[in-house]
């Protein structure tokens, strides 16, 4: 492993969020039938029997954050993550931050974090996030390799930005996507491809360190504390027989006053290739933004960008971020 940082005392900080990484299943050869969520923190890192050699005279500071499923996430819980991430950022002591995290919403965590977490604080300490494929009870577990990866990249000299880490791949936050639905490499980069790779405890580095967020995006920092009305950004599909029929249906509950639902603020769309939107789609799409609801083109495509192309300009195109990530980019942008 690269040389640790030389100073002292040092701490890591692991925040837990649940997870399969921390899942249960009564058959340790059950690996899609399990419970998330069941092994807390500090016992998901007693059962990797190599970390204290890897830590060396570094500390560990564990601290549950939330407890959860994580296709179960809640802005309530990436609230509070941002928070304690925060928190043990700016303790001088702490070189930085591991998350460990279900698979299924961790590209979306890690890219919010990206975006929200203090420049100055990501371009000299780390936030990495793992997870696991298979359950903490599987027979043969990926979690434990997973976390010792991902304290490895963590105590790296130089190391920051946020990133994830998964069998031995280390992604930036911004271009990670889980492409996998059961096989325990389930993610993947793009056309930007990974960041680095843990062999053996050692880093191979092939790319420079992420970049923290965009400014523009980290304005809306100042107004989180301050408000629990996230601005309401929804998603909507391209696919054969694409119809306007969710999008006026969204218009129409805007339209009809005070609701149990939040004003529909912007809306993403989930094109075909390179962004393409079925023409009875399209229509609506106009007559959502016309009512003042920010519209907003990605693509369905897992690599690739949506490039100029005629009429469906009239939307802004997604900057390369898939639909999930740009639906967190306009929530934040509508903050701001």
């Amino acid at each position: 492993m690269q040389e640790m940082i030389s100073r002292t005392p040092v701490k890591l900080a692991v925040l837990g969020t649940g997870g399969t990484i921390a899942g249960a299943a009564v058959d340790p050869l059950d690996n899609v039938g399990y419970a998330a969520a069941q092994v807390g923190v500090a016992q998901l890192l007693a059962s990797v029997p190599a970390l204290p050699r890897l830590l060396g005279a570094c500390e560990l500071v564990t601290e549950q954050v939330a407890q959860i499923d994580s296709k179960d996430m809640t802005w309530a819980v990436l609230y509070a993550l941002w928070q304690r991430v925060t928190h043990h950022l700016l303790q001088p002591d702490v070189l930085g931050v591991v998350i460990t995290h279900g698979t299924d919403t961790l590209a979306e965590t890690a890219y919010f974090l990206h975006c929200v977490v203090s420049p100055a604080l990501l371009s000299a300490k780390p936030v990495v996030l793992t997870c696991a494929m298979r359950p903490a009870s599987a027979l043969a577990p990926d979690g434990p390799q997973n976390v010792l990866d991902a304290v490895a990249v963590a105590l790296s000299t130089g190391a920051s930005g946020v990133m994830a880490v998964c069998a031995g791949t280390v992604h930036g936050a911004e271009h990670v996507q889980k492409v996998d639905t059961y096989r325990r490499d389930a993610f993947d980069s793009g056309d930007c491809g990974p960041l680095a790779y843990v062999e053996e405890g050692a880093l191979r580095q092939l790319k420079s360190w992420p970049e923290p967020g965009a400014n523009v995006i980290n304005l809306a920092i100042k107004n989180i504390a301050n408000t629990d009305d996230w601005p309401r950004v929804e998603i909507v599909m391209n696919h054969v027989g694409a119809s306007g029929a969710m999008v006026e249906a969204l218009l129409a509950q805007r339209a009809g006053g005070p609701s149990a639902a939040p004003l529909l603020r912007g809306l993403v769309v989930a094109g075909t290739g390179n962004g393409t939107i079925h023409a009875d789609l399209h229509a609506a799409l106009r007559r959502a933004q016309e009512a003042g609801v920010q519209v907003v083109r990605a693509s369905c495509c897992q690599r690739g960008r949506v490039l100029p192309s005629g009429d469906v300009d009239q939307f802004t195109d997604s900057q390369g971020l898939s639909a999930v990530k740009a639906r967190i980019a306009l929530m934040l942008r509508l903050m701001g």
